[in-house]
């Protein structure tokens, strides 16, 4: 399959990385076809990866990672273009979060989310968020945390969710571990995980942990 993977960061280079070792074609997608960070990536992945502008990636990929910020998550797919974006899934793994005068903060909290700004300004988009909830290392290798630990998806095209599912299965996430939450509107609340994740994260002094939802038999 091919993917467009929008994101040059240390994100966009691990899930486009292993997307080509699994064997699909990746086109890397910024906001200059010139970016330094994609073309010595493309160089690296071989004749599978590829790099080109934010519109050439979305145009290429049959299904599009948005794996830039959340604070430029909706400038970025606006220069990848809705044409690009009509009738495809676009999993959305990313966050609002920024030091702004010295504090964390999230931008939209609450009554709002990047996923569901994301479908409303691509309604003919097929928007899933997933993976925002743990660091690029487990994302694509979540036996590098031990347990039974899970990942979320959720958006309003149940077909999209398991297609996202399936992904995450090749990633190395069992289905039963990947729980689904329904609609886009569920992203506030995986969104909003992200204070106390930046908190263990500065406690353990690594990214290398996940959450483990037990219920009762």
């Amino acid at each position: 399959m091919r993917y467009a993977v929008l994101g040059t960061g240390q994100v966009g280079h691990t899930l486009g990385g292993r997307l080509v070792e699994l064997g699909h074609e990746v086109r890397l997608g910024s906001r200059t076809r010139d970016n330094t960070a994609a073309v010595q990536w493309a160089a690296a992945a071989g004749p599978a990866g590829s790099a080109g502008t934010f519109a050439e990636a979305a145009e290429f990929g049959e299904v599009v990672v948005n794996a830039v910020g959340g604070r430029v998550a909706l400038a970025a797919l606006e220069a990848a273009g809705a044409q690009n974006l009509e009738g495809k899934v676009v999993v959305d793994v990313s966050n609002p979060l920024a030091y702004e005068e010295g504090e964390l903060r999230l931008s939209p909290v609450g009554s709002d989310s990047v996923g569901e700004q994301i479908q409303r300004a691509f309604p003919h988009a097929r928007v899933v968020k997933s993976l925002n909830t743990v660091n690029c290392r487990v994302m694509v290798d979540p036996a590098s945390v031990p347990g039974e630990h899970n990942v979320f998806v959720c958006g309003d095209d149940p077909g999209a969710r398991e297609q996202v599912t399936a992904l995450l299965g090749e990633f190395g996430w069992p289905a039963d571990r990947v729980l689904d939450l329904g609609g886009i509107r569920a992203a506030r609340a995986v969104e909003m995980w992200l204070p106390l994740w930046v908190g263990l994260f500065q406690k353990f002094g690594h990214g290398e942990f996940n959450l483990e939802v037990r219920r009762a038999r």
